[in-house]
């Protein structure tokens, strides 16, 4: 059994025992909250499909980590016109693991 999510603009297949890393959710270590927007669930030929999304359907998961990315190092050059800028970031990312799927 899979599904496919929505969260922070970008959507992920995932099933049962995963763990994912997302964008930063406002949430606390261990606690357990649900993704709403679920886009298809599938139990083997069984497929359901939102539009755009499955109305009672839920995926339970637990937070275990937050945390940030390694650098990303950005550089901007034009050559011959003494221009090069150098800038860095590191994307904020909460990891999850996924408990159960609902239909």
């Amino acid at each position: 059994m899979y599904a496919v999510i929505k969260t922070g603009g970008k959507q992920y297949r995932i099933s049962k025992g995963d763990t994912i890393k997302i964008e930063k959710l406002e949430k606390e270590v261990g606690e357990i909250f649900d993704f709403t927007e679920v886009l298809l669930v599938a139990n083997g030929s069984d497929i359901a499909i939102g539009a755009p999304r499955l109305e009672n359907a839920k995926v339970k998961a637990e937070i275990l980590t937050q945390g940030k990315a390694k650098k990303v190092n950005i550089l901007k050059f034009k050559r011959r016109k003494h221009h090069m800028k150098r800038q860095g970031h590191r994307q904020k990312y909460t990891e999850v693991r996924i408990i159960e799927i609902e239909k």
